[in-house]
């Protein structure tokens, strides 16, 4: 993929060159056919195709942070825990208190 990049740089570059050596070519135009024809769609292309790399490091980063978390808590035994108390956890359905009751609506 970065070959293909690298060779479309250097046409555009090329074309710039060209742009700002002609005779009724400005350097200004030059730099305006680098960005637009290069840098700009290379940049969106680049980004587009790089999309499943980011997404594989992110998900390996979070397998990475969910097995240092799991390795933690089999370490420790169950002595070390701290106990549970019935505001914050009143059932195995771990629902807070404040979730007991369920509001039904407004009274006339």
């Amino acid at each position: 993929m970065y070959l293909i990049a690298i060779g479309w740089i250097y046409v555009v570059l090329m074309m710039s060159v060209a742009e700002a050596l002609s005779t009724q070519g400005t350097v200004l135009g030059a730099v305006v056919t680098f960005v637009l024809y290069g840098l700009l769609p290379l940049s969106i292309v680049l980004y587009i195709f790089g999309t499943p790399l980011r997404r594989r490091q992110r998900l390996a980063q979070e397998a990475q942070a969910e097995q240092a978390t799991s390795a933690e808590t089999a370490v420790t035994t169950p002595s070390e825990t701290p106990a549970e108390t019935p505001s914050t956890t009143p059932d195995s359905r771990s629902k807070t208190a404040g979730d007991a009751v369920a509001t039904v609506g407004k009274e006339p």
